[in-house]
């Protein structure tokens, strides 16, 4: 499980990032907020714990920056504790807020709940797109009724696609979820990747469903 924290406070930043470490999890930091965005939407995480109080752009701001494009999970932590802050920060779409101080206990149950609400969150077992179809447990794609044969690599990234129809995944992104691996803009892994997919789900059929944003990534549309 991976984790970001966007914290502006340095001995707060370290003392999460050691103790989520050593609770087996892969943590990135962010000092303030703007990296912190930027991580968000060049990662994929589990989860983020985001500091509310930081100069710049503050936690509310990188909210609202994330909304409708990054379904993350968050924590909100801050040390104003009252009813009107808690409920801006759950109506701007956080799912906990812990006040500070807190102690590292604490932290570790809000965050193990979070993760486990996560994986509990039931998803389709068959993923549809116009007239492509992707069964999940039977790992089996479809367009028209014809069978398509596909890698696994192949499969986990149209998988990835249609999770996210209609959004735009950056190469970090597709390159972080599909290979677990930091993407390396001198390999060209997921280009190549997304070309043979296209000629398998795309290239025999009259509409195009994946679709190319020229400097940032890829899109799995059904555009009219």
């Amino acid at each position: 499980m991976k984790i970001l924290v966007i914290e502006d406070e340095a001995k707060a930043r370290d003392y999460m990032r050691k103790g989520l470490t050593e609770a087996g999890f892969i943590v990135d930091v962010a000092e303030n907020g703007q990296d912190g965005l930027f991580c968000a939407q060049e990662h994929y995480y589990d989860l983020i714990l985001l500091d509310v109080m930081m100069p710049g752009m503050d936690g509310w701001q990188v909210m609202a920056a994330m909304d409708k494009q990054i379904h993350t999970p968050v924590i909100f932590l801050t040390a104003k504790g009252t009813v009107e802050d808690r409920i801006k920060g759950l109506e701007l779409g956080a799912d906990d807020y812990l006040v500070k101080p807190f102690s590292f206990a604490e932290l570790l149950a809000r965050v193990r709940t979070q993760l486990r609400r996560g994986v509990q969150q039931k998803l389709p077992d068959i993923l549809t797109l116009a007239d492509l179809q992707l069964d999940i447990l039977k790992r089996r794609v479809e367009r028209g009724g014809q069978r398509i044969d596909l890698t696994n690599k192949e499969f986990n990234l149209l998988h990835l696609f249609l999770l996210h129809p209609g959004e735009v995944l950056t190469r970090t992104v597709i390159a972080s979820r599909v290979w677990d691996m930091n993407f390396d803009s001198d390999t060209n892994v997921v280009d190549v990747a997304v070309k043979r997919l296209r000629q398998k789900i795309d290239a025999p059929f009259a509409q195009p469903l994946i679709h190319t944003v020229h400097g940032v990534g890829y899109r799995c549309e059904a555009e009219s």
